[in-house]
């Protein structure tokens, strides 16, 4: 597989492995996202100045308010702080 393919299968795999275990495989739910976030994003959640921070972004993601993040709700979220990211980091 290329790298970006490989890139798509780890989101992929990612979500999967944390939707489902309190429930729908489907979504996840808010104590699944934050899961997921805490163990695969450590850096984000310890960047962040305040829980409330962390706990409007969670409910930000859920777009449809349904109060659960599906596959796409969360790829939106990868992508902005891939973009972040991107911005962030020096030009070469």
């Amino acid at each position: 597989m290329t790298q970006l393919e490989t890139a798509m299968a780890i989101l992929m795999k990612t979500f999967d492995t944390y939707a489902g275990v309190e429930g729908n495989k489907e979504s996840l739910s808010k104590g699944e996202a934050k899961t997921l976030l805490e163990k695969e994003l450590p850096g984000l959640l310890k960047a962040a100045k305040n829980q409330d921070a962390v706990d409007k972004m969670l409910k930000g993601l859920d777009f449809n308010g349904d109060s659960e993040v599906d596959f796409n709700e969360f790829v939106v979220l990868v992508a902005a702080l891939t973009c972040a990211c991107h911005n962030r980091t020096p030009k070469k």
